[in-house]
């Protein structure tokens, strides 16, 4: 059990039975009543999100998860991992992870969230490296969109970038907001 007030990002809570990650959190210390915690939970088995306000003092119960190294081998109707380690092979559904295909690469690992033996999160990088696939040629003089341009990396995934990035460039993207972060020399 932990006290609502000690919660912090990244906890797994029990609740109702379904394992949550907290992904966000914010403390209220109103000037009448007593302080409560301000939270927002993703399910881990259907990717809903959930707003919960609970008192600091309250108690929530949360769960062990054990974190490994998996290698992404591909996708059918769900993706597919093999344990570095071990080479046992599992499959995680596609449902409340659909997002995450945009960031996987056949061959790179990634850690996998294991509760009750059962695989219930895929952790994405907070930065990760992409080959530009397809990118316009930038025009002399075209800064009206302020420098930038959209290109499509290697998993499909469409963001924008300096005017100066051109295909088979590899790029650094900050994975939670989308974004170019810096060119990736070879």
């Amino acid at each position: 059990m932990i006290r609502a007030g000690d919660i912090s990002k990244g906890v797994f809570l029990l609740i109702k039975n379904e394992p949550y990650e907290v992904i966000e959190r914010e403390f209220v210390s109103p000037g009448k009543g007593s302080a409560f915690v301000r939270l927002k939970l993703k399910n881990l088995k259907t990717g809903q999100v959930l707003k919960q306000n609970n008192k600091s003092q309250e108690t929530l119960e949360d769960i062990d998860v054990v974190t490994e190294p998996y290698q992404y081998l591909y996708t059918d109707d769900n993706y597919h991992f093999m344990n570095v380690a071990t080479y046992e092979q599992i499959e995680i559904p596609k449902e409340g992870h659909e997002e995450k295909i945009l960031f996987l690469k056949e061959g790179e690992n990634y850690q996998i969230v294991m509760w009750d033996n059962a695989p219930i999160e895929i952790v994405i990088p907070y930065k990760m490296v992409f080959v530009v696939t397809e990118a316009q040629e930038a025009i002399k003089g075209d800064t009206v969109t302020g420098g930038t341009k959209p290109v499509t990396l290697e998993t499909g995934l469409v963001i924008r970038v300096p005017l100066f990035i051109k295909e088979g460039e590899r790029v650094l993207v900050n994975t939670e907001n989308r974004e170019y972060v810096e060119r990736v020399n070879n």
